[in-house]
């Protein structure tokens, strides 16, 4: 009994292991069919559903924990993305994800066995468990221009290290997110939103992009947001 239970455990393991697989395959091919430029195809996915309607299912029956934390961070960071999408899609055509009351806080999604909203994959099952993560801000794309541009991939445990900092890099050395006036800095409303996550033990904001600059911010400059342009990022 002992052993045939062990079995049965390992059967399911090695199930959810498949699962998960397919699921950043899929994700893979679906991004790279319908994202061009850090845009979506939001009407083509619209008129043909199918690929999105699998995804999402295939998305709800995977099974996953902070046991193996790369695996966990790529599957919730996809997820959310093409959750963003789904929300777009069954309301489109819209002009901005703010059109679409509680698309944050209140829409619910069935993905890894949960019911979940956008804010509770970004705030708790993500940020909630790896609070000093903070380049989790520029790969969840919430389906405005002003966002960090979403990728043609899926993010992969073998690659998320390497993507997590590439869009961080990206986003740092992009006008969309810093530009520099004489004396001032004008940042993203972005950075001013989840400050808190760029500035902890005693970092400045400008400590924190010249991290990730390829040319350094002179240290004195004031710093100013910018108003978030919430427009639709469809292609």
């Amino acid at each position: 009994m002992k052993y045939f239970s062990l079995l049965i455990l390992l059967i399911s393991s090695f199930s959810f292991a498949q699962e998960t697989s397919k699921f950043f395959d899929a994700s893979d091919s679906f991004f790279k069919q319908y994202v061009s430029n850090g845009r979506v195809k939001y009407a083509e996915i619209k008129q043909n559903p199918k690929n999105l309607q699998e995804l999402l299912s295939l998305a709800k029956r995977v099974k996953i924990s902070t046991e193996d934390p790369d695996v966990y961070k790529a599957f919730w960071i996809n997820a959310y993305n093409i959750a963003v999408i789904s929300g777009i899609v069954k309301q489109f055509p819209v002009k901005s994800p703010m059109d679409i009351e509680g698309f944050f806080n209140r829409k619910k999604h069935s993905l890894g066995q949960k019911s979940v909203t956008l804010d509770d994959i970004e705030k708790i099952l993500l940020l909630g468990n790896y609070p000093d993560e903070s380049r989790f801000h520029f790969v969840l794309v919430c389906a405005a221009k002003g966002c960090p541009p979403i990728i043609a991939e899926a993010y992969r445990p073998e690659t998320l290290e390497k993507q997590l900092q590439q869009q961080t890099v990206k986003a740092m050395n992009s006008s969309d997110f810093v530009k520099i006036q004489k004396d001032t800095i004008l940042l993203s409303e972005l950075m001013n939103w989840y400050q808190k996550d760029f500035t902890k033990e005693g970092v400045s904001l400008i400590d924190y992009i010249n991290k990730y600059r390829k040319t350094a911010v002179p240290p004195n400059l004031k710093i100013e947001f910018y108003n978030y342009n919430w427009e639709l990022n469809a292609l």
